[in-house]
């Protein structure tokens, strides 16, 4: 048992930097442990791929606990009791509905509204508040950040980007409302500037430059209180303090080697956002290990993180595939692009198991991190040469406060609306609308 008493907001500040500390004993009072084990902080992460995936690798044969992870899902053979595979679940409002062409725009727009987007590419768009934004209004306020949103590719939120559908469709899964798409950010320095600066998201990017100027030296400053404090501390949470610091201290390491690599370019004349790195690969583990310290520091609970807009095109050389992905996913049933989407799938998923054993791995309470989680990974398109959007490819991950029995193949009827999984999750958040978008009920077999 810790030797002293502190409270859970407990912040290690310095100049321009204010660094969080993440659960530890010392913050639950000696007669709470038993009570806060029975309340627990959940989480809630919503993380979307575009084009859909190769059904064939990704869809289990088998139903119930005893089935196999087919080729894509298999690097998450180490958390494979802790997720749930969803089949049949659908998102008809991403679905033409007699407004022709523009499948990629909608599965965006819809996946987390169940609302069907207006047809246009002016200001007058609409969808409909999402499940993750209708959380943080509801229980936001109860960490700094009511959500954070990152993406790993930029998107803009005007003109056409697909068939006479606003690019806000195509580079937005976060509605503050029906009329108001949230913005994603794509740097990884400016998310952790946000979290251990001043969380000020008016500050603008020269100013976050100046300040960085000044970051190591800060970050070391508030780094030897926090060792400091570590003598006082019981020995649990001088393990978790501990792991934790590292876990700060890489992550600045490798924010250092973006920029380094950063300078270099703009030397050569070249334009690369700052803090963002050369490898996609890299990009997507910095922003999952940026998320990790927000959800373990209880800055945020809710998160959204799209790994590219939607009917991105964009290449995947870094595993050798130099074709662009929205191109491959309009395969026409040729086994050479089938191999080659169904390396990618693998590459995403490779990312997510990485990020889901991290979670695993912090120890929160008599649970984990990842116990205490719920996170949806998946696409509004199922097949990206048919553009269908029934049987999405839905998986689901962590435990949602221990409520939500995992390590499952489970099969839904056809078109069973995937809102109805998203009000699961909100009532596990301490929200419980009757509906959104085109739910009708809550999903069976899930507890």
């Amino acid at each position: 048992m810790s030797e002293i008493r502190m409270p859970r907001r407990t912040v290690l500040k310095g100049l321009g930097a204010a660094v969080a500390l993440p659960l530890l004993d010392a913050m639950i009072p000696t007669n709470a442990f038993a009570s806060a084990e029975k309340k627990r902080t959940t989480r809630m992460m919503f993380i979307s791929v575009p084009n859909g995936v190769h059904m064939k690798d990704w869809k289990p044969a088998e139903t119930g606990a005893n089935f196999a992870l087919p080729y894509i899902l298999e690097p998450l053979q180490n958390v494979k009791d802790s997720i749930v595979v969803m089949s049949g679940l659908t998102q008809d409002k991403a679905r033409p509905n007699g407004d022709g062409a523009g499948d990629h725009a909608r599965s965006a727009a819809a996946w987390l509204t169940g609302c069907q987007p207006r047809k246009t590419s002016g200001a007058n768009i609409k969808a409909g508040i999402s499940a993750d934004q209708l959380a943080a209004q509801l229980v936001g306020k109860g960490s700094r950040f009511p959500s954070i949103e990152i993406g790993c590719e930029r998107g803009g939120l005007a003109g056409d980007c697909d068939s006479g559908y606003s690019c806000a469709y195509s580079s937005s899964i976060a509605w503050r409302g029906e009329s108001t798409p949230v913005g994603k950010e794509v740097n990884p320095r400016s998310v952790f500037d946000r979290l251990f600066g001043t969380g000020d998201p008016t500050e603008t990017p020269e100013s976050r430059q100046r300040n960085s100027a000044y970051r190591q030296s800060i970050l070391d400053n508030v780094l030897e209180d926090a060792k400091q404090l570590q003598a006082r501390l019981g020995a649990n949470d001088q393990r978790k303090l501990d792991e934790y610091l590292t876990s700060v201290r890489e992550i600045e390491t490798r924010l250092a080697r973006a920029d380094q690599f950063t300078q270099e370019v703009k030397l050569s004349g070249g334009k690369v956002p700052t803090g963002v790195p050369a490898d996609y690969g890299d990009h997507i583990r910095l922003m999952y290990d940026i998320m990790l310290l927000a959800f373990q520091t209880d800055q945020t609970r809710i998160c959204t993180f799209m790994y590219a807009n939607e009917g991105s095109n964009c290449n995947y050389s870094q595993i050798g595939i130099t074709d662009g992905h929205h191109d491959l996913s309009h395969h026409g049933r040729d086994p050479k692009k089938w191999a080659k989407l169904r390396e990618i799938n693998h590459y995403q998923i490779s990312h997510l198991a990485y990020f889901l054993e991290k979670l695993q791995a912090v120890k929160e309470g008599s649970g984990t991190l990842l116990e205490n989680s719920m996170i949806v990974f998946g696409s509004g398109i199922s097949d990206g040469d048919m553009h269908n959007h029934n049987d999405l490819p839905v998986l689901f991950a962590g435990k949602g406060g221990n409520t939500i029995k995992t390590g499952r193949h489970v099969k839904y009827d056809d078109n069973t609306p995937m809102n109805n999984l998203l009000l699961c999750m909100l009532d596990r958040m301490g929200i419980h609308p009757d509906k959104l978008g085109d739910s009708t009920g809550r999903l069976e077999q899930l507890i």
